[in-house]
Parts: C-alpha cells; structure tokens; sequence
C-alpha cells in the first residue's frame, strides 16, 4: 500500500512540476515583429514632440526582449525577469559616443505586446540624455 501511496504522491508532484514549467512561459507566439511607438526626449530647454519608432524583429522565447540594432553598438542584458506575461530587462550598450542604459517592460498577449523603455545615455563628452519609449508590437509571420 506504501508504494501505491508514493507512486502517487510522485505522479501528483511532476503533475505539478509541469504545470509550472507551462505557466512560466508568457503567452507569446515567436516570429517576425513589428514594432512601433513614440519616443519623448527629456530635460530639454524647449518642448520636442514625440519621436515615431518603427522596426521589425524576430522575437523568440530565448530572445523576447524588443531592441533597435544599431551598427558599432556593443549591448549586454544585465537583467531579464520574466512574471506571468511581463519581461523587465536592464541593457547597457557602448558605442564611440558613450554608454547608454535602459530599463524596460512589455506585456505579452499572444500576437501583440505594449510597453516602455526608459534609457539614459551618458556621452564620452559628459553630456546627460535622457528618453522614454512607449512601443507596441504585433506579429506579422513567422521569422526570416
């Protein structure tokens, strides 16, 4: 009786091992992006409207993390969190011109996401900028 018990108790538990694992994923469908949204420049002397943002991406599960490449620009992923359908990062990227460091969140739901970069640059010079993205996405196909 013992081993039907354990038997048991070990088919309840990977049960509910595999169901974690299903739940820790957030609902989004890897392929071929296509992201938008506008960015505002801070603390500047004189009001700037709002800067549109359009690229595509491949966005994958190992990869959920939406970035403009840009050439000679060197960038890492110090922090990746992922809650529920949410993805925080921390990035920093290097180039000739200084280090910039963004913080961000999206919200997947299936074919589409929203969310907000916040990035700060520092240049070599020893000017501060500052600006802040709200982006949306939505899956065109598959990736390329």
């Amino acid at each position: 009786m013992k081993k039907t018990g354990a038997g048991l108790i070990a088919i309840i538990m990977v049960s509910l091992f595999l169901v974690t694992v299903a739940v820790a994923e957030p609902n989004m469908q890897e392929g071929m992006w296509e992201i938008k949204g506008e960015m505002k420049l801070e603390g500047l002397p004189f009001p700037m409207p709002p800067i549109p943002v359009s690229y595509t991406q491949c966005l994958t599960k190992k990869d959920m993390i939406p970035q403009k490449k840009e050439k000679n620009q060197d960038c890492k992923t110090i922090k990746n969190e992922i809650v529920g359908n949410t993805v925080s990062w921390v990035m920093q990227c290097k180039d000739k011109n200084g280090v910039t460091d963004s913080t961000g969140n999206i919200t997947y739901k299936g074919n589409s996401f929203v969310g907000t970069v916040h990035t700060e640059m520092m240049e070599k010079k020893g000017s501060k900028s500052e600006s802040t993205l709200q982006m949306s996405g939505k899956r065109t196909g598959d990736c390329k």
